[in-house]
């Protein structure tokens, strides 16, 4: 049974029983507590928490999840993946035990020719917390003997979220495989052999102190009780479809195998090519789904969490027989296919996640060759002071500064007769996670406002957001929060939160800045400097008290600043047509990546594979002005989702929409998935000109410009400015580049001129220096403080010429210094003869600028070095000499 066959059926049974079916959500999680959804419950947390009314009393999903917790385990074995589907029922006060497990009973063991997955009762087992009859006399009920349940404790059976918040027991169902993958005694005797594959949790207390999984209070039993079911669509593909681990099942071996046949590789062959091919495998199918719910790579949050997988599957690739072949195209096209039938947008929004994940390959391709020579570098210094081990700090630079596996650092250094000191690395890795988790826990206070705002939004319902067609408004003050905590009044000078009933602001969102205006009440006045949607129906002012009290229950008059709502709204306008005129040039690969919308000028980010050339940009800008000239009218209106979709309106990656969306459409020219405020036809932005555009990380691409006003001005003072340059230069406008043009490179050649002149006063003295030698226990030593503002070029360059004019059997020593701008800088040269005396000027340079107040170092024959003292150079230059003399005598 295919894996979206698995997914249609346990969808379909749950909907013939009163569930609502909920579509996935992103993987982008909505809690600010994660970075990415782990569980098939997260979307539902705010109901089973109580933050907000759930909209229906039963639920069914199959929702996308990564965990990234164990990532180094992955691939090692065929149990750890970071990518997992999970299909679960939900129950919100509705049902509960009674009902919750003979649906699974019945869904597990029906024939597939009624729709169940035709598991034989006689191999299936369950557990049930260890004082849980309820739950033990239900699954006698259904017609499980009692010598297949089994009782566990707290560690097995017991569920919580790991803070303070529902709780309860949860009863496990297992599948035996058979007696060749285990021993007898079910699953507290072998859990390899007894296969969980589903887990049905009993929310039934609320638990006040949290301390460890198996550690907690329990304050007394919820007022509602909640079900919570989960059931692993990988794992129950690998049983259905008869392979031992998930890596096998088809969604997921397509793509091993696609990658064992690009580099020539076979799975089941040897231990280390299988790991690569499983990491391979999961990253992708991982990778894949990130880009597709927007996220982006980057050296932070859930961004570097998608960098790391994919780097990863490239690194395993190479592993593979790879080399510099770029595989990564084709191993996502293998992944989009493989997924698509569960995630049919992957196949729309395939030529964005094709380009965000081919710039990633290229960039690290080059992140590998940079890290290749820092890599280089540290074995040469460790070597040099005759260590064996790479120092952990070094590894963990080449990990989190370039990028650099650990697994790839310690098998170059292993090449290298090198070990790592991977304790010092790990606990350099640890401390940077925990530094992670402490960041992580201070987020999870925000629960309490965010329960606030929820009894606010039940209490008095959705917010009317009156902006599209509305300035001003009268609503009703419906709730006032001072520090998050609600209040029933505020007086003046207060920083506070309100929330109306009705309301004209905007809320941030979809890249456009809040509006910012006043609310009236008869006996205050608020000045709002910023407006959020903390989530759906919900509109939250933010501002301060400028005079009187304002109270809950108030009358309240509304009114946005005008003049920056409209400004806003030109950005906004021009955004989405930059955003058309883009792909029009580029094709649909160049999707939006984010945007900022903000009075007179907006950013534009978008995929590209590289820069864009200033034709192109010219050539939007031309095509964006004439939509303007045409004053093509402005039209917006809702839909359904699959029929925005269905029209090719763009949709902005990383948006979550909901069943119901607004389209904006410009004319027949542009048509977008968008709930901002829009000018109402295209003629009102005035012009719009491009400043120019740039990269902001691998496959990203920004653009800025300025419209309307803004864009006038600037034109003017560019006008200005250009009048003033030609008549500087007696040329007309148009003969000002090519003026320029020569100035420049006359000014550059006068500027090589004088750097040969400089180089070569500076090497004039070679020869003087040279028989002005001090002879020091036999060896040559020069010491020479160069003129000032000689580039550290020149002052190598000295130092090399000066110990060329001994004799290859006198030993000579030579250190130049100099402050080339601001800083010193010394140079040590030490020829063969010198060095077969034991001297390196690696260790000399150290020497000198120690008494320069820095650091320094090379190799042996020439080495470099410098500080912030120029007032010690002399002092440096006798430090040497006396090193010198030590190390020879």
């Amino acid at each position: 049974m295919e894996s979206a066959e698995i997914a249609r059926r346990f969808l379909r049974f749950f909907e013939e029983r009163g569930h609502t079916v909920v579509p996935s959500a992103s993987l982008v999680a909505e809690d600010p507590t994660l970075l990415l959804v782990n569980a098939g419950m997260v979307p539902f947390k705010p109901y089973f928490l109580g933050q907000k009314k759930p909209p229906y009393p039963r639920a069914t999903s199959v929702q996308k999840c990564v965990r990234t917790l164990d990532i180094d385990e992955v691939g090692k074995t065929t149990r750890h993946a970071s990518f997992f589907q999970m299909l679960g029922n939900f129950s919100f006060g509705d049902y509960f035990k009674e009902q919750a497990i003979p649906y699974a009973w019945e869904l597990l063991t029906k024939p597939e020719s009624e729709g169940g997955f035709g598991f034989p009762e006689e191999r299936m087992w369950a557990t049930v917390y260890h004082d849980d009859d309820e739950a033990y006399e239900i699954w006698r009920k259904v017609g499980v003997p009692a010598e297949r349940i089994q009782r566990r404790g707290l560690a097995d059976n017991y569920w919580h979220m790991g803070v303070p918040g529902p709780g309860g027991p949860c009863s496990e169902i297992y599948y035996d495989r058979g007696p060749e993958y285990g021993q007898d005694g079910g699953p507290e005797a072998d859990e390899n052999r007894y296969l969980e594959v589903w887990n049905n949790v009993f929310m039934q207390f609320q638990l006040s102190t949290v301390r460890s999984k198996i550690d907690f209070d329990i304050q007394g039993e919820l007022p509602a009780k909640s079900v919570d079911t989960g059931m692993g669509l990988e794992r129950m593909a690998a049983i259905l479809q008869g392979v031992d681990n998930i890596y096998e099942i088809d969604t997921t071996y397509k793509i091993l195998d696609r990658a064992a046949e690009l580099t020539k590789s076979r799975y089941g062959r040897s231990g280390r090519s299988d790991v690569s091919l499983r990491v391979v495998a999961d990253h992708m199918r991982a990778g894949v789904m990130l880009v597709g719910d927007g996220v982006l790579p980057s050296n932070e949050g859930r961004g570097y969490v998608l960098r790391r997988m994919l780097r990863r599957a490239i690194r395993n690739l190479r592993l593979l027989g790879a080399g510099d072949e770029r595989y990564m195209h084709e191993l996502t096209a293998t992944t989009i296919e493989a997924m698509g039938a569960l995630y049919p947008e992957l196949k729309a929004d395939a030529a964005h996640i094709h380009t965000v994940i081919d710039a990633e390959e290229t960039s690290f391709l080059g992140t590998l060759r940079t890290g290749t020579a820092i890599f280089d570098a540290a074995v040469e210094e460790t070597k040099r002071k005759g260590a064996a081990t790479l120092a952990g700090s070094q590894a963990f630079q080449l990990h989190d500064t370039y990028g650099f596996p650990i697994d790839l650092t310690l098998e170059m250094a292993a090449e290298q007769g090198l070990q790592v000191d991977e304790e010092g690395f790990r606990r350099l890795m640890k401390e940077q996670r925990d530094r992670a988790k402490a960041d992580s826990a201070a987020k999870k206070t925000g629960n309490l406002d965010v329960s606030v705002l929820g009894e606010i939004l039940d209490r008095s319902g959705k917010v009317d957001f009156l902006g599209y067609d509305h300035t001003t408004a009268e609503g009703t003050v419906v709730g006032v929060l001072v520090d998050g905590a609600s209040v029933a009044a505020a007086g003046a000078g207060s920083t506070v939160e309100i929330v109306l009933d009705r309301t004209p602001f905007y809320a941030e969102g979809g890249g456009q800045l809040s509006d910012q205006g006043v609310i009236r009440t008869s006996g205050a006045q608020v000045e709002i400097v910023d407006v959020q949607s903390p989530f759906a129906g919900l509109v939250v002012h933010r501002g301060k008290v400028s005079s009187g009290e304002i109270r809950v229950g108030d009358p309240a008059q509304s009114e946005i600043d005008v003049e920056r709502r409209r400004a806003i709204s030109r950005s906004h306008t021009a955004t989405h047509l930059v955003h058309r005129g883009f792909r029009n040039a580029l094709g649909e690969s160049a999707a939006q990546a984010g945007s900022e919308n903000s009075p007179g000028r907006f950013r534009f980010d978008f995929t590209a594979a590289g820069a864009v050339s200033p034709t192109v940009l010219r050539d939007v800008e031309d095509e964006v002005n004439a939509i303007l000239i045409n004053d093509l009218k402005v039209h917006a209106y809702h839909t359904s989702l699959s029929e925005a979709r269905a029209m090719g309106a763009l949709a902005l990656f990383g948006e979550k929409y909901g069943d119901e969306v607004r389209i904006v459409e410009v004319g027949d020219y542009s048509r977008e998935l968008c709930g901002g405020t829009h000018v109402a036809s295209s003629g009102q932005l005035g012009l719009v000109k491009v400043l120019g555009e740039s990269s902001i990380g691998a496959g990203v691409r920004r653009v800025e410009a300025l419209v309307g006003l803004d864009a006038f001005r600037f034109l003017a003072r560019e006008s200005v400015l250009v009048a003033q340059l030609s008549e500087q230069l007696k040329a007309r406008r148009e003969e000002l580049p090519e003026r320029i043009e020569g100035i420049v490179g006359r000014l550059r050649t006068a500027e090589r001129e004088l750097e040969k002149l400089r180089s070569a006063q500076v090497l004039a003295v070679a020869g003087e220096l040279a028989a002005a030698a001090r002879d020091v226990e036999g060896v040559s030593v020069v010491t020479h403080r160069a003129p000032d503002g000689t580039s550290p070029d020149d002052l190598r360059k000295l130092a090399l010429d000066v110990r060329g004019r001994f004799p290859g059997d006198r030993a000579a020593v030579i250190v130049v210094a100099g402050v080339p701008t601001d800083r010193p800088v010394v140079v040590a040269a030490v020829n063969d003869a010198g060095r077969g005396r034991g001297l390196a000027a690696g260790r000399l340079v150290g020497v000198a600028a120690k008494a320069l107040g820095g650091g320094g170092g090379g190799k042996d024959d020439v080495a470099q070095g410098g500080g912030a003292r120029p007032e010690a150079i002399g002092e440096a230059l006798g430090a040497v000499e006396h090193a010198i003399r030590e190390a020879v005598s």
